[in-house]
């Protein structure tokens, strides 16, 4: 976790996406006090008509028609949840398709060929997603989910809704803005079971982000097994904050993590944080602390105090534990990314960091994978080429921040942006909230509160001097758990926030004369709202939005 302050908080006012991007229409929410009346699609599409046509009902005898590479499982992905909300059984079947049907098409040049990107056609005569890519397919999906009637996303009660499965007339072109659009779940501090994971994973999917940054390793737990160092989740999985019991994953534990993200073209980034935040580390193998005796397992908050040892007497171990968690880490990950930490070494002096760091990188670039850091590893000018750093500081930079920043960029990387005081997850809302709990939940250390409007209200190429929009791999929110012990609160503190960070990475870059419009913003996330009370999950009902009952 990251807990520096600097000066106070700079809103910073951006451009908005062209009314054509937005021009969505009726929906439950309340206009007068939410903007305009809209369906609504978060993140907001590239572009996106009602075209006052017959809308499409989905029936009983509706099918899925899936045409070209990869077509088939991303319309079973949309379908399984489909069948348990609809009660129909859409069938997932090749040939021609029917006014009652949704095609589901992969082919060269759809979409214009981009990745990730789609289009989608509704009308009385059927629906039609097409996409160059299955990932855009999928997409597709998931703006056609939103379009539904929430309550296709209920899974225990197959009764249609008011004027049942309607979906309006509509033409959609797509495509996201950034590659990487991210999500980060602190599962160190407090341990969340496998299926909580695949619970937070649905959710995220919905909203177009394709990466879950899982936080495994940290002073207060060693959450994924490694076989050749076996206590690192015996005595380093022991415990969590306040000694609330630990856990870890076992490899088949992650591999179905995994799997279970990718059908949802999600991939999984593990983070395995050093030189610092290892004192669950140090606590099982004693020979990796310099003086040869291992703390005791450690329960609190604090940061900053924890560190490999650099001393060359320890080098052959430290090196071991290096090459063996790195290459046990990136065997079990098909994704191209690994997470290596790098943030907050309070504890270590500041050439033994570099040294360290450079021990790091090259372990962690022997597995094949491309390697992430927290800004604070751009203090090293011996990073592996292509290594992407991750920016965790605020709107208004501080410190060492930008230049660090900017040393990816120069060693032939890219940057991932998540400024703590817009895009942190965990930090406090305004007022006092009732949580899941009835308890105070979250932290204000990234300036204070952090509202809707603020998650909002920023523009990525404004917040890094000298970082632009082609140095920008994408956007990732963080949720740090120190204080959240279930994945109601933690679903709490993510949702709705989250939704303005997945449409600041996915929507097109908002004209540079105009201000982004939260009104419009806040009606369609009333909207998403009921979305997500159809799946269970909590969310704060925060008061800029006037939320359906």
């Amino acid at each position: 976790m990251h807990r520096r302050s600097t000066a106070a908080r700079a809103t910073l006012l951006i451009s908005v996406l062209t009314a054509a991007a937005l021009g969505l229409a009726g929906c439950t929410a309340d206009p007068d006090e939410n903007g305009p009346a809209v369906t609504g699609i978060i993140p907001a599409p590239a572009s996106f008509t009602l075209t006052g046509g017959q809308p499409f009902t989905l029936t009983a005898d509706s099918r899925l028609v899936a045409v070209g590479d990869g077509a088939a499982a991303a319309a079973e992905t949309f379908a399984a949840p489909a069948r348990a909300a609809t009660g129909f059984a859409l069938p997932v079947v090749e040939g021609e398709a029917a006014a009652s049907d949704i095609a589901l098409v992969v082919a060269d040049g759809e979409a214009d060929g981009a990745n990730e990107g789609y289009t989608l056609e509704i009308g009385g005569d059927g629906v039609r997603i097409g996409a160059a890519t299955a990932a855009g397919l999928f997409w597709g999906t998931q703006s056609l989910r939103q379009l539904l009637p929430a309550d296709i996303g209920r899974t225990d009660d197959p009764t249609p809704p008011q004027g049942g499965w309607v979906v309006p007339a509509a033409s959609v072109a797509d495509q996201p803005r950034f590659a990487y659009r991210g999500a980060m779940l602190d599962v160190a501090r407090h341990f969340f079971s496998v299926e909580e994971v695949l619970r937070f994973v649905d959710a995220i999917a919905l909203l177009k982000l394709n990466v879950l940054h899982l936080h495994l390793t940290d002073d207060q737990g060693w959450r994924l097994e490694i076989e050749s160092w076996p206590e690192l989740t015996g005595i380093g999985a022991s415990t969590s904050v306040g000694g609330a019991g630990g856990g870890f994953y076992t490899h088949d534990d992650y591999r179905r993590i995994v799997a279970y993200a990718a059908e949802r073209f999600v991939t999984i980034v593990p983070e395995i944080d050093l030189p610092g935040h290892t004192s669950a580390a140090l606590s099982a193998y004693p020979e990796l602390n310099c003086d040869g005796a291992a703390p005791a397992p450690y329960e609190g908050i604090e940061v900053g105090f924890s560190s490999l040892c650099a001393a060359p007497e320890r080098a052959d171990t430290t090196d071991r534990f290096l090459a063996d968690v790195t290459r046990e880490v990136a065997e079990l990950t098909p994704g191209p990314w690994l997470h290596l930490g790098g943030d907050e070494s309070l504890a270590t002096p500041a050439d033994a960091y570099l040294d360290l760091v450079r021990r790091i990188a090259q372990a962690g670039a022997a597995t094949g994978k491309t390697l992430i850091g927290w800004h604070e590893m751009g203090a090293s000018r011996e990073l592996p080429p292509g290594t992407v750093g991750q920016y965790w500081s605020f709107v208004e930079p501080a410190g060492d921040a930008v230049a660090q920043t900017r040393s990816f960029v120069e060693q032939g990387g890219q940057v991932i942006l998540s400024p703590a005081d817009v895009a942190y997850l965990d930090m406090t809302y305004a007022g006092d909230p009732q949580t899941p709990l009835g308890r105070p939940i979250g932290q204000d250390w990234a300036k204070g509160p952090t509202t809707l409007e603020e998650a909002y209200l920023w523009e990525p190429t404004a917040i890094v001097p000298g970082i632009g929009e082609d140095d920008i791999l994408g956007l990732e929110a963080p949720v740090w758990t120190e204080t959240l012990t279930t994945m109601s609160e933690v679903e709490f503190m993510v949702f709705p926030r989250i939704a303005a960070i997945a449409e600041l990475a996915w929507s097109p870059r908002p004209d540079a004369d105009t201000i982004r419009e939260t009104g419009e913003f806040f009606a369609r996330v009333a909207r998403f709202g009921q979305h997500l009370d159809a799946m269970g999950v909590a969310y704060h009902r925060v008061p800029e939005i006037a939320w359906a009952e």
